[in-house]
């Protein structure tokens, strides 16, 4: 079995002859200086690498659609890229629809998924022609089969199902046990299937289900194939069905720092295709088309933010603070759920002394802090730090709070570096105020 250990770093990163940090072939400083901070910055080679790892990975199912799971980090850019590595996509709003249609994907790849799809959202998705429609409650049922009455379109859907699984991760991105907000409870999984049977414009095409987020264990993914496969094949029997598709959701966790061991893509590919064969045996059906979700494991490594040092504090027999130019409206993640981050100073610090210090945001909460308790070398005001694997939740959980502004995001490749979203202005912020 092929193994790849995950990185805390993009696959680009590496220090120059000035000392000066690097990310795809660019220096830090001159991007921090060029495009301003705080500075989302992406690596095409680690985003390309993570995409073809997992279409590796699974080279040798028979059926295997990799679907990007764009809530993690979507642009007209990122859609473009990962497009055109064979990808298609999970949306979530219509605002997730536009921007991939915009950026010219081909929408029968793309899955709409969801817990409250709006009317204007699910009219949207049928005039763009989505593929996949991810059916989360009966509600929806009734919504979709309602847009589509008196047209002739046979949309393709999906049932999303609560596996009663538990995975243990922050309680806010669980999403496969009971208690959840998403999808069926396996107990109303005939009566939803009933439902969906009765209009003539939809088609089941099989199940989905997404047991959470940035998961280090094997064995979940394992039992939720079990499931997805058991009910497959029990509603195939009892409602003589030809179902054949399993969307798994996503999930793999990534690399934040040295404490984090996740699975390899391949290691994590092996699992599932195992699963998928012993269960196709112990169900006696044929191996399902699979869908994949990944979001985090494809853009969170690739990211990096820079940041300006700013002011400093030391509090009497205490803590030190460093305090940046961004913070919890770029970064929620760390005040959200206590996610935990690595950093180093992008500038030519050697043999300089280090020091444990707590990197501050600027925004007006005590809870505005990105890393608690860091050894670095000595900041000096003005100096650039560099925080890695932001490429996931940061940009697409951004906010205006205290009305400051989004960041810029740059993709970088060989030593060239382009603009993908532009720095928010004063005159953008306020453009919608009445």
């Amino acid at each position: 079995m092929m193994t790849i250990n995950q990185f805390i770093k993009p696959k680009s990163t590496k220090r120059n002859s000035k000392g000066n940090l690097e990310l795809g072939g660019c220096d830090c400083l001159e991007l921090a200086g060029k495009y301003g901070t705080p500075l989302y910055v992406m690596c095409k080679e680690t985003l390309v690498d993570m995409a073809q790892s997992f279409k590796k990975a699974f080279s040798d199912y028979p059926k295997f659609q990799p679907t990007y799971a764009s809530k993690a980090l979507m642009t007209k850019k990122i859609a473009e890229i990962l497009y055109s590595e064979g990808f298609g996509f999970d949306a979530v709003s219509g605002g997730e629809i536009y921007t991939l249609h915009k950026a010219g994907v081909d929408m029968a790849r793309v899955t709409f998924n969801g817990n409250n799809k709006t009317q204007d959202e699910i009219k949207l998705a049928l005039e763009v022609g989505i593929g996949h429609f991810s059916i989360d409650n009966f509600s929806e049922i009734e919504d979709l089969a309602s847009a589509l009455q008196g047209t002739d379109k046979i949309q393709h859907v999906q049932l999303r199902i609560t596996p009663g699984i538990e995975c243990h991760t922050h309680e806010y991105i669980q999403t496969g046990h009971l208690d959840s907000k998403f999808g069926f409870d396996l107990s109303q999984t005939d009566s939803a299937v009933e439902e969906i049977l009765k209009h003539k414009n939809l088609e089941l095409k099989g199940l989905h289900a997404h047991i959470g987020s940035q998961i280090f264990e094997t064995k979940v993914f394992e039992d939720e194939i079990e499931v997805l496969i058991k009910e497959l094949a029990r509603l195939n029997e009892k409602f003589n069905l030809k179902l054949d598709e399993i969307n798994i959701g996503g999930g793999l966790g990534i690399t934040y720092t040295k404490e984090d061991t996740p699975p390899s893509v391949y290691e994590i590919a092996e699992i599932i295709k195992n699963a998928i064969d012993k269960n196709c045996k112990k169900y006696s059906i044929e191996k399902p088309k699979l869908f994949i979700e990944p979001g985090r494991s494809i853009v969170g490594t690739a990211g990096a933010t820079l940041y300006r040092a700013g002011s400093s504090k030391q509090v009497p027999n205490g803590k030190k603070y460093v305090a940046l130019d961004g913070g919890m409206a770029d970064n929620p993640r760390p005040s959200m759920y206590g996610a935990q981050y690595s950093a180093e100073v992008a500038n030519n610090k050697e043999n300089k002394t280090t020091e444990q210090i707590t990197l501050s945001g600027r925004y007006c909460e005590s809870g505005d802090i990105l890393i608690k308790n860091i050894e670095l070398p000595k900041i000096e005001k003005g100096d650039v730090v560099c925080i890695y694997n932001t490429g996931a939740y940061n940009y697409s959980m951004a906010s205006n709070y205290n009305r400051i502004l989004k960041p810029a995001m740059v993709l970088v490749n060989q030593g060239q570096s382009a603009m993908i979203v532009s720095r928010q202005t004063y005159e953008q912020l306020i453009e919608n105020d009445l």
